[in-house]
């Protein structure tokens, strides 16, 4: 609101490319309200610099993991109008940005030039994606299913939406190579910090992960004075609404998206890793809580169990951060 008056009251001077620039009443205004509120004013976070360039690394391959998703999702929604054999074929878990998919759809980006390709032409695409392994049995699936019966679109029609493929194909290409190539580099800056060997000590943090981590919360301990506050920028902990005599607790909307968005994964991946988070999961579902809750309620107490290890500068424990009940003694004659 404060922008849309400073810019009706010709405070603001708009730029060619629609941006604004600051006068010089609109800086001395600023200037004024750090000299008298400076109190009610955060400082901001002393990172230090390779904790910044892992930042721009990390973030940018989080930006280029949701193009790469975006221009999968675009070309399986095309394949799916005029060529499903090819979203059959493959239906593994990495989808269509398996290499093998992407030579194939760019040799053959119609149904009828698929169903004409050869055993030695299948044979010779694999190689060029790279497969070393199951060729010959790929092969002879790949042929099925390009071969089956499948509704068709009008010749010119196909032969239009398999120039659009391989537009589509290349554009993927270029989101997995980008995605690939950031995320060494991510990898690569995190393990030169002195803060990962702590991150990585926690079940479900590996080093891209971790470096998602860091570069949200920085390196500057003097950042969050408690874990309440690192818990709160996460999105992890709680909001409790009051009004009269209703009291409602709500998940926390204003967050760091990206760091909440690395919570779930890091929270999943710990199930498997840490009886003693599989344990307080399931508590959590048993108290009630659906998977998102018990998963964002798994994801604060580590939060809390991260600023407490970062700040003394120790490695994850197991019997710290989840410790177990003794069993009570019984006494008495059996």
């Amino acid at each position: 609101r404060w922008l849309a008056a400073a810019r009706a009251e010709g405070r603001l001077d708009r730029m060619p490319a629609g941006r604004f620039t600051v006068t010089a009443e609109v800086r001395q205004l600023l200037a004024n309200v750090l000299r008298t509120d400076a109190s009610a004013h955060r400082q901001l976070p002393r990172d230090s610099e390779l904790a910044q360039a892992i930042g721009v690394l990390a973030r940018a391959q989080q930006d280029a993991v949701w193009d790469r998703t975006q221009a999968g999702n675009k070309l399986r929604s095309h394949l799916h109008e005029y060529f499903p054999a090819a979203l059959e074929a493959f239906s593994t878990r990495e989808g269509l940005c398996v290499p093998a998919a992407l030579v194939i759809l760019t040799a053959a980006p119609t149904p009828g030039q698929a169903a004409k390709l050869t055993r030695a032409q299948l044979r010779a695409l694999l190689k060029k994606a790279g497969r070393q392994r199951g060729i010959d049995a790929e092969t002879e699936r790949l042929r099925e299913f390009f071969r089956r019966p499948h509704m068709r679109q009008l010749p010119l029609v196909e032969e239009a939406m398999g120039r659009q493929t391989i537009t589509l194909v290349r554009k993927l290409e270029t989101a997995c190579a980008s995605a690939d190539d950031l995320a060494a580099a991510a990898v690569e800056s995190f393990d030169k910090h002195p803060d990962a060997q702590i991150i990585t000590s926690f079940p479900g943090l590996g080093s891209l992960t971790g470096a998602r981590v860091l570069a949200e919360i920085g390196d500057d301990r003097s950042r969050f004075t408690d874990a309440k506050g690192l818990k709160a920028f996460a999105g992890a902990a709680p909001v409790t609404r009051a009004s009269g005599k209703s009291v409602a607790v709500m998940a926390r909307r204003v967050k760091n998206q990206r760091l909440a968005a690395v919570g779930y994964v890091w929270a999943f991946a710990a199930l498997t890793a840490s009886p003693g988070a599989r344990a307080h999961y399931d508590r959590r579902k048993e108290a009630g809580d659906r998977h998102t809750a018990a998963q964002r309620n798994l994801f604060n107490r580590f939060l809390g169990c991260l600023h407490h290890c970062l700040t003394s500068r120790t490695d994850y424990d197991e019997s710290v951060a989840f410790p177990t009940l003794a069993e009570p003694v019984l006494t008495g004659a059996a």
